[in-house]
């Protein structure tokens, strides 16, 4: 059960998507799709979505899953615009109700918007099994980083969002609304309990000093010994100390504001205006 991976990098963010596909029976998912943003301007483009769909074609390949580790916040989902192009069922973790509610608040979103999910096409529970093609899947919820992370493996792949980066540069933050830097230690014990063989693939990866190459693919055992922040020995109380006083001096990230509207929507703009033209929300002094 070993799954072909296609990454595709985003650098203007960081970000790593994948085309998951079982070999066998040429049916794919898609993790964590990027929609290029341009926050100056207001402006969108389907550049790095376009690239993922080319290969999804020029492979012969069935999309049966558009996949999200969580709702992003430093970029925004292409997810609509890749099932309008290929088809596929969109999920989630069920805890995205839970960050709707937040975010619903901090933007003053209304009425309208849909605080249980509706948006996504399936909600994953904590150990659902599911199936790309022939290859079993199970979806585990490891919260921490936001309430809704879900991690998705995949075979002998997990795809963990932003719960963990390449060991040299540790793990993910907590401070946003919903995050816990105690549940995250716990998801993460989660993860390093699967085989020591399971490949993990990021969402991210900022090279970490000294290093001159982006990477993106590690393995439970190499995150185990080597991750700077939680290797085996690290105890959860040393882990919250330091991911708390790590946290408190980090700053927002770049996109945090245009991508959480959009991504608790599934990916989709705010309802146009009465004007036709659709507005994103700058709220001031909220997080």
């Amino acid at each position: 059960m070993k799954p072909d991976v296609a990454a595709f990098f985003d650098e203007d963010t960081f970000t790593v998507s994948y085309v998951v596909a079982d070999p066998a029976t040429r049916r794919c998912a898609v993790v964590d799709s990027v929609l290029d943003f341009d926050p100056a301007s207001g402006r969108t483009r389907k550049t790095s979505a376009d690239e993922i769909i080319r290969h999804i074609r020029n492979s012969g390949l069935e999309l049966e899953w558009i996949l999200e580790t969580h709702v992003h916040a430093d970029h925004l989902s292409a997810a609509p615009y890749i099932q309008q192009q290929l088809g596929g069922r969109l999920g989630i973790g069920f805890n995205i109700t839970v960050v709707q509610e937040t975010f619903g608040r901090v933007f003053n979103a209304g009425t309208d918007f849909a605080r249980d999910g509706r948006q996504f096409d399936h909600l994953f529970r904590d150990n659902e099994a599911f199936r790309i093609g022939s290859i079993d899947a199970r979806a585990l919820h490891t919260p921490g980083h936001t309430p809704a992370c879900m991690t998705y493996v995949i075979g002998d792949a997990a795809f963990i969002g932003d719960t963990l980066f390449m060991p040299d540069y540790g793990t993910a933050r907590c401070d946003f609304p919903g995050g816990d830097a105690r549940e995250l230690y716990r998801s993460i014990q989660r993860i390093f309990a699967l085989p020591p063989e399971t490949r993990l693939f990021l969402c991210h990866d900022y090279k970490a000093p000294g290093r001159d190459e982006y990477r993106w693919e590690t393995t439970v055992a190499e995150q185990r010994a080597r991750n700077i922040h939680v290797h085996d020995g690290v105890s959860e109380e040393a882990f919250v100390a330091m991911r708390t006083g790590r946290d408190a001096t980090l700053p927002m990230p770049r996109l945090i504001l245009p991508s959480v509207q959009v991504n608790m929507r599934a990916g989709r703009l705010p309802p146009a205006e009465d004007n036709g033209i659709r507005y994103l929300k700058l709220p001031v002094d909220a997080l």
